[in-house]
């Protein structure tokens, strides 16, 4: 089922792709025939995430923004997941608008389904942006500790931990309502989909692989950020070949803290790829 929603300006695409019998929700925003852009969220967020960068990347790209599987409205399956499955959900997406080649933004998660994407699948990714991610996160005792807490306890048990670690302390004091707005995302995460996830992460591991990342690459580090550090960030940009990096003043979720800082910075990298 395909729906099309006018907003304004701009018309909204609003659909799903069967991949491996899981049914995963995406969005396109902006001209039809501009260079793509596909958006891929951070564990415990949706495609909600991006809203204060969709109007601005669609004025000059086909943005797609998708749900990752277990999360706002694509579906749960029961189970673990991996980066692999995440990554050919990623495709399939891409495939199910019609884009063979895109480029690719993601944060945390998002970011490490990426590098998943510029070593297994470099024919479909244009410029790769890998925001506050690692190639390695956090460890596996983190994550299936994480896994348990969510599934015996819910998602609101990790709600405070978590926007402490998405945004800063002066962030979360001065934007209260955006705060909330993040906690009631991450609440409405299926548990189940969410610890799917935790697998994934606590599973995933790029860094051998990094060389073998083509792209002209992006990354995006927080000054503030505690999950995926500045260190980690550095730690792929000296082993992608063709990377560069970025520090902004904000913690993990960097796009929503500085989103000006942080729209300017994807734009000027993407533009290089296309100049006017």
């Amino acid at each position: 089922m395909i729906d099309n929603l006018p907003t304004g300006s701009q018309t909204i695409l609003m659909a799903e792709v069967l991949v491996d019998g899981c049914r995963v929700s995406y969005w396109v925003d902006g001209p039809e025939r501009a260079p793509a852009l596909l958006l891929s969220n951070s564990i415990g967020s949706t495609a909600g995430l991006w809203d204060q960068q969709v109007e601005r990347f669609s004025a000059s790209f086909r943005v797609i923004r998708y749900d990752t599987r277990g999360h706002g409205r694509s579906e749960t399956r029961p189970g673990e997941y991996a980066l692999d499955q995440l990554g050919r959900d990623a495709l399939a997406v891409l495939d199910g608008v019609g884009v063979w080649r895109a480029h690719f933004c993601g944060i945390s998660l998002g970011g490490i389904t990426g590098l998943w994407l510029g070593v297994q699948a470099p024919e479909r990714i244009g410029r790769l942006i890998a925001a506050n991610t690692a190639a390695r996160i956090g460890t596996a005792a983190l994550w299936t500790e994480r896994m348990r807490t969510v599934r015996s306890e819910g998602m609101r048990a990790i709600g405070e931990a978590t926007m402490a670690r998405w945004f800063s302390v002066s962030f979360r004091e001065r934007n209260p309502t955006i705060v909330e707005r993040f906690r009631s995302m991450l609440a409405g995460v299926s548990a189940q989909g969410y610890a799917g996830c935790c697998a994934a992460l606590r599973d995933a591991d790029v860094r051998d692989a990094l060389g073998r990342i083509r792209a002209q690459t992006l990354v995006i580090a927080g000054a503030h950020d505690v999950a995926t550090s500045v260190e980690d960030a550095t730690f792929i940009s000296d082993r992608v070949t063709k990377a560069r990096l970025v520090t902004l003043d904000a913690a993990h979720l960097s796009n929503v803290e500085q989103p000006e800082a942080f729209n300017s910075a994807v734009l000027a990298f993407l533009a290089e790829g296309h100049p006017r």
